[in-house]
């Protein structure tokens, strides 16, 4: 595989399988089934290519490994440069294999503009797979800020009645935050002379200047992630979306925020991130209680869902700012778990609202009766949404827990609510939905899942049970970056005659 362009390969194949949707010509019903297998089997093809690269990839190492780098304005020092380490290896995986499953489950439901739907998705790939690739500042921002635009228009133009509100909302907060990064870029490039990622790891920032560049970071980062009380664009956007759309913006987006904070705010400017961890942790706690009652409260299953992720990125956020190996680890691990369980869940509700058109709770009841398949899948995720053990979602919980305990037990105490709160929420919707008397005709006409609907749970589920059952298979290539970033914070730290005592969060109890 060596000299193999593998990850640009990777990233930019989707974009053959959009020129090719484009070129079909046709009446639109030839024109439609034609987009849908071009777009399944470039996305089919995308992901094989992926699993090459995890199968190259050595565990035993924390470099950037597959490098790809191109001169691109050599003047000013910035190339077109491509890697992946621990950190990022997996997202890469993420979407590609949602991005995949995302065309399979849109295969009916999507009827309209079909052409245009799976272009603006496979442009989306490329643009998700090159953001967990870039290696270079520019590079990074371009495909960064190009995701806003595909899912702009799959909200906008596939989502519900309120679509465009949604689909701007969405636009204009993350937008917004996005624009303060770029200023944080140039005033690095400025400082360093580069915008390679990997030198800038190593430029030692002074403190002052650490701490607006982190600010300017956080304003963009923590409006993807989203962290409270910059959420409120989700559950509009989640409500509105297609389900393939929600899927991709719960599985992917959102972990776009966390992947800034893991591959920039800490390493690039570790005093800063002690300075504010009091912050980060304050505003996770917050989101982690606030957001869990906002979701019991809610009779919309989408919105259920979406205020229940902003919950568990809250979980992401506080084990990443304890700047622990388990607590870095845990986040990793809870990051890919919820990209699973919170695309899955997208995906149960997709599959009733394709039967009845509604997401109201009230609506349904005593589907085990009628859906039994679909009653079991959905227990499955429920589950692992809530943290059982054997469930991926326990074992990314449970590490950012240990790796908060160390640093506060006042923080990992209140953090620990989220568990029972998500299973009274988790735990109400199922029961509404599930179990209960069929009072309503439709309800008793709903057909079980197809073939193709376990098609794309299929793979979910045995995800889930892997990385609870045997999470080594995701921790080990993870823990040497890790490693590496937490004695790059811990050496920052020393350096600034910074002990590891003052760094202690406002809740740690000495």
């Amino acid at each position: 595989m060596s000299g193999f362009p593998i990850l640009s390969v990777t990233t930019f194949l989707p974009l053959i399988g959009a020129a090719a949707i484009l070129l079909q010509r046709g009446d639109a019903e030839a024109v439609a089934r034609q987009s849908r297998y071009i777009a399944l089997w470039t996305s089919a093809i995308t992901f094989v290519v992926s699993l090459f690269i995890w199968a190259g990839f050595d565990a035993t190492s924390a470099a950037f490994q597959f490098d790809e780098k191109i001169e691109w304005l050599p003047s000013l020092n910035i190339a077109y440069r491509m890697g992946v380490d621990g950190i990022s290896v997996f997202f890469v995986l993420l979407s590609t294999l949602l991005t995949l499953l995302s065309v399979v489950a849109s295969w009916e439901s999507v009827k309209n503009r079909v052409r245009e739907y799976m272009v603006a998705f496979l442009v989306l790939e490329t643009l998700m797979v090159g953001m967990f690739c870039a290696l270079d500042l520019v590079v990074f921002y371009i495909f960064f800020e190009g995701v806003l635009i595909p899912m702009f228009l799959i909200i906008g133009i596939w989502g519900g009645q309120r679509r465009v509100y949604a689909a701007f909302k969405f636009f204009l907060y993350t937008l917004l935050g996005s624009v303060l990064m770029l200023l944080a870029i140039l005033a690095m490039y400025h400082y360093t002379g580069t915008t390679d990622i990997p030198a800038n790891m190593e430029a030692n920032f002074p403190a002052d200047l650490q701490k607006w560049l982190w600010l300017a970071f956080f304003a963009s980062f923590a409006v993807k992630v989203p962290m409270w009380p910059v959420h409120t664009w989700l559950p509009d956007a989640h409500v509105e979306a297609p389900t393939a759309g929600s899927v991709i913006l719960a599985g992917v987006l959102l972990k776009m925020g966390g992947y800034g904070f893991i591959r920039f705010s800490l390493p690039m400017f570790p005093l800063a991130s002690a300075y504010f961890t009091p912050l980060i942790f304050t505003l996770s706690i917050v989101a982690i209680i606030y957001t869990s009652l906002v979701a019991l409260a809610q009779e919309d299953m989408k919105k259920l869902i979406a205020y229940s992720s902003v919950a568990h990125m809250g979980i992401v956020t506080l084990g990443l700012f304890g700047m622990s190996p388990e607590g870095v680890q845990g986040a990793m691990l809870q990051m890919l778990s919820h990209g699973f369980v919170s695309g899955a869940l997208f995906l149960c509700v997709g599959v009733v609202y394709d039967r009845l058109h509604t997401r109201e709770i009230a609506r349904y009841g005593g589907v085990a009766d009628v859906m039994p398949k679909y009653a079991f899948l959905f227990m499955i995720f429920m589950m692992a949404s809530v943290g059982l053990p054997g469930t991926s979602g326990f074992v990314g919980e449970f590490l950012v827990l240990l790796g908060t305990f160390q640093v506060s037990s006042w923080a990992a105490f209140l953090a620990t609510t989220s568990i029972i709160l998500g299973a009274a929420y988790m735990l109400y919707l199922y029961r509404r939905v599930i179990f209960g008397v069929i009072t309503r005709v439709d309800v008793r006409d709903m057909m079980d899942l197809s073939p193709r609907e376990i098609f794309v749970f299929a793979p979910l589920v045995a995800l889930v049970l892997w990385m609870g059952i045997y999470p080594a298979t995701f921790l080990d290539p993870i823990r040497p970056s890790v490693a590496n970033l937490i004695e790059k914070v811990e050496k920052a730290r020393q350096a600034a005659n910074i002990p590891s005592s003052q760094h202690q969060p406002i809740l740690a109890t000495r």
